[in-house]
């Protein structure tokens, strides 16, 4: 049985740093997974990703040091089974507004009685097809349930979501979150900002990780520097688009 390392990272408060996976590819994967990162996020909320393309770049990073986070489109407990069964250990899910939306998730990531998640992993990924013999008996203990807030409405939410036992981190999106609050596309408004120091502030006094995604190298030391415990600080879609651009200006 896999040992989740980052979720026992993260349990232990020591700052991981990663970066968001978005070009649908397992060959892009693989290479983000020579970079250094600690987590790598397979995005399939804004990337297109179906559940074979992220089982391919699961797979891609199989000899990797970075843990492989996937991030669902939405959170639907299906959808969950699946990422499950595939071999993820760590999932992030999107818009979570409630305590009870929390505590539906935290139920679908685990076995009954204490969950709901379908017990078929004999013939999954997860279990080795079934070369873990005890894989359902061990398998809760390593799952890692990340949900993210992402605005007013689970910024309200925030401390019924946080009293959820299996949620084992919060993750804020400043980009939907500065839109909800009128500030679209300035996620660094002093509003904006002020709104995610306190929830980071919140969710470590809870005894949470808090995550983050800021591209901007002075804002992410400052999230970190807040009390951030799970940042990712780069997008491989942009820095790919970025560095080509570059390249090709130098030569106009």
């Amino acid at each position: 049985m896999q040992r989740n390392g980052f979720k026992a990272a993260l349990a232990e408060g020591r700052t991981q740093i990663g970066c968001w996976v978005g070009l649908a590819d397992d060959y892009a994967a693989e290479i983000a997974g020579e970079a250094g990162f600690d987590w790598l996020v397979i995005d399939g909320e804004h990337a297109p990703n179906d559940i074979r393309s992220m089982r391919r770049q699961l797979s891609a990073l199989g000899r990797s040091a970075s843990h492989p986070v996937i991030r669902l489109p939405v959170g639907e407990v299906w959808m969950v089974k699946q990422a499950l069964d595939i071999g993820a250990q760590t999932l992030l899910i999107p818009m979570v507004e409630s305590g009870a939306q929390a505590a539906e998730l935290a139920r679908a990531m685990r076995y009954p009685p204490e969950g709901i998640r379908g017990v078929g992993a004999g013939l999954a990924r997860a279990s080795r097809f079934s070369g873990i013999p005890d894989y359902i008996h061990r398998a809760d203990a390593e799952v890692c349930l990340l949900v993210q807030v992402e605005n007013r409405a689970g910024m309200a939410a925030l401390d019924d979501i946080l009293a959820v036992e299996g949620v084992d981190g919060v993750f804020i999106g400043p980009a939907d979150l500065s839109a909800d609050m009128g500030f679209r596309g300035k996620a660094d408004a002093p509003e904006v900002k002020q709104a995610i120091q306190d929830a980071i502030r919140r969710i470590r006094a809870a005894g949470k990780a808090a995550g983050i995604l800021a591209t901007d190298e002075a804002q992410a030391r400052e999230w970190i520097a807040a009390g951030a415990n799970f940042c990712a600080v780069g997008i491989d879609v942009t820095i790919l688009a970025h560095a080509l651009r570059a390249l090709a200006a130098k030569f106009r």
